[in-house]
């Protein structure tokens, strides 16, 4: 539909403070990108559009000022990550209370939004190491569940060292439309998302990643998403990931599955429009 122009970054925090003194310049890169000196690189390859996700309520207002400033190219998604606090000395597991600060503005800005996200389970040892928490989170994970179902949105999905409980919850809440975004999980474990519908989008950081490569060599191209994740999950660690490596996760499927570049880019865009139908107001290039 939209031929070899068009790429969407399904997950990215252009909110992030790593982005805070040259983010209109990350954009503009990212609409020129031409490639990398990988197969095909000589085809013009542009980012069509990019889902700008929250994890705490305290960006919310950020995120849709951003949107508005780049609309038609920058769609929000907001929700409550199951992890809070920004620096990682801070963090820690996401409570009901997070969630409650949160759904006034959601409901605020609902008729903006392309998902509902990012929410999700992270049961990784420093972030949830009781039962308490990891329950905590699933209670704020089956309130977003029924509130994207509410709202007929999709959900954009974390999953860190949960990927079975995620799914398994996914799965009993009923939900349908779900992106889950880097999953860290078995491909044996990601086929039952795939069986219930799910998406999967992958980050640049498959080149590094033996999982994530294991993990996209089992699924279905029909049900992969691409992402840049970014600042974080870029192609070299510690060092700043942004949009324009979006191709970067498009080379690496192709490679991995011997298939063409151009057919990995038509399919994961017309996903990406399935998953997230409000990015249709997109104009074509």
């Amino acid at each position: 539909m939209y031929g070899l122009r068009s790429l969407v970054d399904c997950h990215c925090h252009l909110s992030a403070p790593e982005f805070n003194d040259d983010i209109d310049s990350v954009l503009s890169e990212a609409k020129k990108n031409e490639g990398s000196p990988c197969q095909l690189s000589w085809i013009y390859v542009g980012l069509l559009a990019l889902v700008a996700v929250a994890e705490y309520s305290g960006e919310f207002e950020k995120i849709i000022q951003f949107c508005k400033g780049h609309e038609g190219f920058v769609f929000p998604c907001l929700g409550v990550h199951p992890v809070q606090g920004i620096a990682p000395e801070q963090q820690r597991s996401a409570t009901v209370k997070d969630l409650e600060d949160a759904l006034p503005l959601i409901e605020l800005y609902k008729d903006e939004l392309v998902a509902i996200g990012e929410v999700g389970l992270d049961f990784s040892p420093r972030i949830a190491s009781t039962d308490d928490q990891k329950e905590d989170q699933r209670q704020v994970f089956i309130r977003q569940i029924e509130l994207a179902k509410c709202l007929d949105l999709p959900l954009n999905v974390h999953s860190r060292s949960a990927g079975r409980p995620t799914i398994e919850l996914l799965k009993e809440q009923g939900a349908e439309k779900v992106l889950l975004h880097a999953f860290d999980g078995r491909p044996s474990v990601a086929m039952e998302g795939v069986k219930a519908g799910y998406y999967f989008s992958i980050p640049p950081s498959i080149i590094r990643s033996v999982q994530m490569q294991n993990l996209v060599k089992k699924l279905p191209l029909e049900n992969l998403c691409l992402e840049t994740g970014s600042p974080a999950l870029g192609p070299v660690k510690q060092v700043r990931n942004e949009p324009k490596n979006i191709l970067v996760s498009a080379e690496y499927i192709a490679t991995l599955k011997a298939i063409s570049l151009g057919e990995v880019i038509e399919v994961t865009t017309k996903n990406s429009f399935t998953l997230f139908p409000r990015l249709l107001q997109v104009p074509p290039k």
